[in-house]
């Protein structure tokens, strides 16, 4: 933790956590009005009943009196903050905390609602190959925010799509997927998500975290009314603009009736770009020389699959993938004899910086992909 300052920070929603190693608590998202966002965590050993129970747990900050609820729809002036570099809130003995009254997400700090979908997203997923895994992973974990109209279940995800201002009041934006953030039985994300999904036509607005593995794919963690109030949800009062889905129960009552609900026109389902290009004969390579090393790539490659490889990728306009993996298993492959004709043991480096520019060029196009679906 480094030191923070003075901070003002305002409550966006609560995130349940349930970890396979039996942990379990409660996260609370902080949105500052300078944009950065910053949490507060409360993660112990209970597993889900620790989750739950977490929902209305103190917050541990600095003598603050609030529970992590109101904080959700509250906020704090933090003095003396420590602040990680993923934007944890310490809790050390110079902080102090001061409850502040809650800002809603309309008219809220502008920068949660004020840009494009897919101009906030692009921020998420455009770090550098060569950045630290955990800054990347962090930055991806950032919430966005959105609006919304809801098209139907598909699958195991619902439809929606975005709703562009910039293309006027019916303009679209891409499609998106929405899937459970934590799909637990014992939290309400899923029932949540199927009360959206039967109600094609509502308009919602959103907070959720963009999955950086697949297409258009986002995991909501709140949810709240359209600021004109049209088809959109009529939470009650004590929630203060917005259900946390991990927590909060979305009834009946909530929603317009059907009557005033206007499904957007019919779209197919677009097409995954990820799963649908030829790269995963990249991945497959490049997991095999980690899973088997430089052998295994070689007997690979003697057993004739790169030739398809390459046709498929070349055919599919992965040009620079199939000159890659065409090196990768050449090099592998590669030996060479001393002046008795004796088997020479191979350079490592040749390989490794091989095995190196194809699993970096794999990553920014699969990256590139998923970024697409989002435009």
């Amino acid at each position: 933790y480094q030191p923070g300052g003075s901070l003002r920070v305002h409550g966006v929603c609560r995130e349940p956590v349930i970890s396979a190693t039996g942990y379990g608590g409660v996260v609370t998202h902080l949105l500052a009005e300078d944009g950065r966002w910053y949490s507060i965590a409360d993660v112990k050993p209970g597993g889900a009943a620790r989750a739950r129970g977490a929902a209305t747990a103190p917050v541990s900050l600095g003598g603050a009196v609030l529970d992590h609820a109101r904080l959700a729809r509250g906020g704090l002036l933090v003095t003396g903050a420590t602040v990680s570099p993923d934007g944890r809130l310490g809790a050390g003995k110079g902080v102090r905390a001061t409850p502040l009254p809650g800002v809603p997400w309309s008219p809220g700090p502008a920068s949660l609602f004020g840009r494009p979908l897919a101009e906030a997203v692009a921020d998420r997923l455009s770090a550098d190959p060569g950045a630290d895994p955990e800054h990347v992973a962090a930055q991806a974990r950032h919430p966005v925010g959105c609006d919304l109209v809801i098209v139907g279940p598909s699958g195991d995800h619902v439809l929606a799509r975005a709703l562009d201002p910039a293309a006027g009041p019916d303009g679209w934006g891409p499609l998106i997927r929405l899937t459970p953030a934590n799909g637990h039985p014992d939290l309400a994300h899923v029932a949540n998500l199927r009360q959206l999904a039967e109600r094609p036509g509502l308009r919602i607005r959103v907070v959720g975290r963009p999955e950086p593995d697949r297409a258009a794919t986002l995991s909501p963690l709140a949810v709240g009314p359209v600021p004109d109030g049209t088809a959109t949800l009529r939470l009650p009062d004590e929630w203060q603009g917005h259900a946390d889905l991990g927590y909060d129960s979305l009834q009946g009552a909530h929603f317009p009736p059907a009557a005033e609900l206007t499904p957007p026109p019919p779209v197919p389902d677009a097409p995954d770009l990820l799963a649908a290009a030829p790269l995963w004969r990249v991945r497959r390579l490049v997991e095999l020389a980690v899973a088997g090393g430089r052998r295994a790539v070689a007997e690979s490659a003697r057993g004739g699959g790169f030739t398809g490889h390459a046709t498929a990728l070349r055919h599919a306009g992965f040009r620079t993938a199939a000159e890659l993996a065409a090196t990768l298993g050449s090099e592998a492959d590669r030996r060479t004899r001393d002046v008795f004709g004796r088997l020479n043991d191979p350079d490592p480096r040749r390989f490794a910086t091989a095995w190196l520019a194809t699993a970096v060029h794999l990553t920014v196009a699969e990256r590139t992909l998923i970024r697409a679906t989002w435009r």
